[in-house]
């Protein structure tokens, strides 16, 4: 296991991220898209947040202090990080995603040992692919294949594989993904 412990650097004991949070419009749509579409589980879920007085939501999670986060679900998607949706009502809210371009722009990307049949998958779920699939055969990302996707309330995701490796793994003994073992 790879940890900062001991090394002087970063978080003391530091393992890995635990999960990433994001808003989405409506938690039901989100969830089936996660679960049925994407495959993911629902973990679990947390009651409402909110502070109909107080400054607590500002405080603790840098938002309108009558903000309401009105519900709130974690997924893990195989061997993945969890990751927390959130469905908001706050004033001034910003309701349009952000491009990568934006600051706080973000994707969520999922890895698949088949990309060409979760890119089919996602073709006959009329999810809307974004460009054709990229695959890179030079440098630090060579022997990868992406293409970019959206969620149904306009979230970039992204769909990735690399069975055999990154060429930039050549260099190192970093490993984010061993290669799947061939079927039986």
């Amino acid at each position: 296991m790879v940890s900062s412990r001991g090394n002087g650097r970063g978080l003391p004991t530091l393992r890995g991220v635990e999960h990433i949070g994001f808003t989405v419009p409506d938690i039901e749509q989100a969830t089936r898209f996660f679960v049925e579409v994407i495959g993911c589980q629902h973990v679990y879920s947390l009651p409402s947040i909110e502070d109909a007085s107080g400054t607590w939501m500002r405080d603790h999670l840098n938002v309108h202090p009558r903000s309401v986060a009105r519900a709130i679900r974690f997924f893990r998607c195989g061997h993945g990080s969890n990751f927390e949706i959130f469905q908001y009502d706050a004033p001034e809210q910003v309701s349009t995603p952000p491009r990568n371009s934006d600051v706080g722009g973000h994707h969520l990307a999922f890895y698949v040992d088949d990309f060409a049949a979760a890119l089919a998958h996602l073709y006959a779920k009329n999810v809307p692919i974004l460009g054709e699939p990229t695959v890179r055969t030079s440098g630090p990302n060579a022997g990868q294949t992406w293409v970019y996707f959206l969620a149904p309330w306009g979230m970039q995701l992204e769909l990735v594989s690399f069975p055999s490796g990154k060429g930039y793994e050549a260099t190192t003994t970093q490993r984010l993904w061993q290669p799947a073992k061939p079927a039986d």
